[in-house]
């Protein structure tokens, strides 16, 4: 999965890095989290755009939003047949710019928080689904998720599912501006980054908060160590222990 993720990055480079026309200043930002504003890539008049949307999808269709779970992400192995992905994977795909995304490995009693970021590209490009959503008022708000696949083995050892990493040779393809044949060469993009692609970095323990944003989460810091058991009482049976390796 990918709930946490970092664009830290000046405009400039998501200009360049995008092809997109000047775009409006925005601050670096470390600890981006659900239901917050994010920014994404799509298509608009036959060209790449920017624009500013809520992160966790809301289907055109909603009646109570408020009872419905936070798309934040969808698998992209089904989110093709699923009723709140169907029609956004057909017409309003996205990229979603992002310089590593988090995931949290538990040891013992602690959560111990992972950056994972590019190993030779700054920026990443993560394959997401946008949808335009009007409540009861007629105020229209666009809203996004991330696609998720299988881990790789840069991930495998702390989490089994990862971001769909879209490559700049594919960002047409993706968003809609090159000929595709959505069964085959779409469905051909929605597989693990290649081994690689990523590097771990243990981080702070205080992106659990995701009121906090500031450049020192990402300051690499020791792995929390799992408090030692006492022989006899609290040491886990063997089997456990070896999970815990």
């Amino acid at each position: 999965m990918c709930g946490r993720y970092a664009l830290a990055i000046e405009p400039a480079d998501l200009e360049q890095e995008f092809s997109l026309v000047r775009i409006e200043w925005f601050p670096p930002r470390y600890n981006i989290a659900p239901t917050q504003p994010i920014l994404i890539v799509r298509a608009e008049k036959g060209a790449r755009a920017a624009a500013l949307v809520r992160w966790g999808l809301i289907p055109s269709w909603a009646k109570d939003p408020a009872g419905l779970p936070l798309f934040f992400n969808a698998r992209a192995e089904t989110a093709a047949e699923k009723p709140a992905f169907r029609g956004p994977f057909r017409h309003r795909r996205c990229l979603i710019p992002a310089t590593g995304f988090y995931e949290w490995k538990r040891a013992g009693g602690h959560k111990q928080p992972f950056l994972a970021e590019g190993t030779t590209r700054r920026i990443l490009a993560f394959a997401g689904l946008w949808e335009e959503y009007a409540d009861a008022n007629g105020n229209l708000l666009d809203t996004a998720t991330i696609l998720t696949t299988s881990a790789n083995a840069d991930l495998a050892p702390i989490h089994d599912r990862m971001p769909v990493v879209i490559d700049p040779a594919d960002f047409d393809l993706w968003l809609g501006l090159a000929p595709a044949d959505r069964r085959t060469d779409l469905a051909d993009l929605l597989v693990p980054a290649p081994s690689g692609t990523f590097r771990l970095i243990a981080v702070d323990p205080r992106l659990n908060n995701a009121r906090i944003d500031d450049a020192a989460l990402q300051t690499p810091a020791e792995p929390v160590a799992p408090a030692a058991a006492r022989p006899g009482r609290d040491a886990p049976p063997a089997d456990r222990q070896l999970k815990l390796l």
